[in-house]
């Protein structure tokens, strides 16, 4: 049956009309944010589109008290009538600017035994969800960073009224310390556990390839008032490593239906080029300070690296010319974790805090743009 948002839970269980405009105070709805900006996927037997919509605004969550559907939600949509067939809201009433909208990577695999149509996502909240994509059943939410935690865990207790919600953890609710207090030592940070770098799946392995930010912050709450064509934040964010560390990345591997990391390679800076993985069990990223690195899919043992001029921030991609393969990667730092070196900030809350956050980064790279590419031997 298809169900119309406005009539679901955020499970997609019908239970009323008007059901999301009611999580919002008055007309906030209407400036609210929760827009999509991201990627979209495509099921051509189900014939349904999936996506995910973006955070709530202002980032103050006590200006806006309720679910504030349907920001930060995964959807399955009809794409020839529009119609909604089952969403699933990961982070109601998001208080840490964890924007849902990253890749919805779709395959085929046994769960219990039984060939299930699944959709995997790596939010920003640092969880990895794994869900029946025909039916929108939430089959895992786990976290993929283990110091995530704003959220101790995902209620998975199907008979419970919280089911499929995050178990907040109060001491880093900034809604809770109020405004003009700063909550310090949330993690993950407001770049998210994963931001934009798109993941890769290995029928091979059945492994996703995941680059990740291992990374916290602080965030301070204000009040903020909505004027049309001007920023409507509400909130000054810092970003820091976790307490005890240095480091601000990993690239792992991640079995989506048992919701465990299978290995784990840190990294000094958050990884932020895309990963690809190969047929013949090579595993391809890039790094921030510009490194190109090759690992074993199984075990994550590194095979090869190669120093491009500056930070990578591009897809690692490869394709074949007149019967012969190549790997290329574009390198040239900047985005989110870059934007300090690539604009001049100095200030250490521009960029949400990435400004601080990857201050150090100058030290490993510069500026520029290349397209290195490598030529496989062959055959």
């Amino acid at each position: 049956m298809l169900v119309d948002p406005e009539k679901t839970t955020h499970l997609g269980k019908p239970v009323g009309k008007d059901s999301s405009t009611k999580t919002w105070e008055g007309d906030q709805w209407k400036t609210g944010g929760g827009c999509t900006w991201g990627w979209f996927s495509y099921d051509p037997k189900l014939d349904l589109m999936y996506y995910g919509s973006g955070n709530p605004s202002t980032w103050n969550p006590k200006q806006r008290p309720g679910d504030n559907k349907w920001s930060m939600t995964i959807w399955a949509r009809n794409p020839d009538t529009g119609v909604a067939k089952w969403v699933y809201q990961m982070t109601p009433h998001d208080e840490w600017d964890y924007d849902g909208i990253n890749e919805m990577i779709l395959t085929d695999q046994k769960v219990g035994g039984k060939d299930t149509p699944l959709l995997t996502h790596f939010d920003r909240n640092g969880f990895g969800y794994t869900l029946n994509r025909a039916t929108g059943e939430l089959l895992v939410a786990e976290k993929f960073d283990p110091v995530v935690n704003w959220a101790s865990k995902v209620d998975m207790d199907k008979g419970s009224k919280t089911y499929g919600r995050p178990v907040v953890a109060e001491a880093y609710s900034p809604e809770r310390t109020g405004e003009d207090e700063t909550t310090a030592g949330i993690c993950p940070g407001a770049i998210g556990a994963k931001n934009q770098q798109p993941a890769a799946f290995s029928p091979e392995t059945r492994l996703f390839y995941v680059p990740t930010n291992h990374i916290c912050m602080s965030y301070e709450p204000f009040h903020v008032t909505y004027t049309t064509g001007v920023p409507f934040v509400g909130a000054t964010v810092g970003l820091q490593p976790p307490p005890g560390e240095t480091r601000t990345g990993a690239f792992l591997a991640w079995d989506g239906v048992a919701g465990k990391i299978r290995w784990s390679n840190p990294e000094p800076f958050s990884v932020w080029s895309g990963a690809l993985a190969t047929a013949g069990g090579v595993v391809f990223y890039g790094t921030l300070e510009g490194y190109l690195k090759a690992v074993d899919a199984a075990t994550g043992r590194e095979l090869y690296r190669f120093k491009t001029p500056s930070g990578v921030v591009g897809n690692v991609m490869t394709y074949r010319h007149r019967g012969r393969q190549y790997v290329a990667v574009l390198s040239g730092v900047g985005g989110w974790a870059g934007i300090g070196l690539a604009a001049g900030l100095t200030d250490p809350a521009d960029g949400a805090g990435a400004v601080g956050g990857y201050a150090a980064l100058s030290d490993y790279t510069a500026l520029g743009g290349q397209l290195t590419v490598f030529a496989l031997p062959e055959r």
